[in-house]
């Protein structure tokens, strides 16, 4: 079975969060963006955020969704909210987050990971994948993602069909969220191996490169809570407008 989206083009700059059917919460856009931003170093401890009214204009939001936000990165303890004074950040020596096994970053650091699912497929494993799961068959999510409003890269996921069958209008940007909101798993590790590969071939005229371009090129395998992997996904990402980063604490 096979379903085929076009692409949503993302309008305007971010942080202005996104508002389609795949989308985080927009609370949550804005609290994975903060929180990214600290993972970069780019808010620094002790820092003190905008004034509510700033930010909420700042991520084209109202002030009752802005607090929402800041309340989720309160709970994390990386916010400290001082009445009277202001918001203050708190890093610790992890950082909670939905997008915390995403690697790519801009080349200045963070950006909030979105994505448009081009399309959905079940079908069965092709040779060429290594082993994980326990079926034969698959479902196979292609996507083309994006940090802020820049296009970084296109990926696609295959997720054994033993895992659940994926509800195509329930996706959001984040699939380990999807996974552990609407098939009860959820990725406990995953194993990286990136090298250089050239941009394939179904690749949507909207990405930055060409099919055939040699391109930044991840592997990897994740597992949730059985000895087996449950899924493996390939990306593809242009190195002039992202970077892989691997944080060591």
């Amino acid at each position: 079975m096979v379903y085929q989206f076009f692409p949503i083009v993302t309008i305007g700059l971010m942080p202005t969060p996104r508002t389609s059917g795949t989308a985080l919460p927009l609370y949550l856009q804005i609290s994975e963006a903060l929180t990214r931003e600290i993972a970069a170093g780019r808010l620094a401890d002790g820092e003190r955020l905008a004034p509510e009214r700033q930010l909420a204009q700042t991520y084209g939001t109202t002030v009752r969704t802005l607090r929402k936000a800041l309340s989720e990165l309160e709970k994390q303890g990386m916010l400290e909210r001082i009445q009277g004074s202001g918001n203050y950040i708190r890093t610790t020596q992890t950082l909670p987050s939905v997008y915390s096994m995403f690697r790519l970053e801009l080349p200045n650091g963070g950006g909030l990971p979105t994505a448009d699912v081009l399309s959905v497929t079940e079908c069965d494993k092709p040779a060429d994948l290594p082993q994980f799961g326990t079926s034969a068959q698959a479902t196979r999510i292609r996507r083309l993602r994006y940090l802020d409003s820049t296009i970084i890269a296109v990926e696609e996921i295959w997720l054994d069909a033993g895992a659940g069958r994926v509800d195509v209008t329930q996706l959001s940007d984040s699939l380990y969220r999807y996974y552990r909101l609407q098939l009860g798993f959820w990725i406990s590790r995953a194993e990286d191996r990136v090298s250089l590969a050239p941009v394939p071939d179904w690749a949507p005229a909207l990405f930055t490169k060409p099919p055939g371009t040699t391109v930044g090129y991840i592997e990897r395998l994740s597992w949730a809570q059985d000895l087996a992997p449950v899924e493996f996904s390939r990306t593809w990402f242009d190195t002039e407008k992202a970077l892989y980063v691997q944080r060591l604490t």
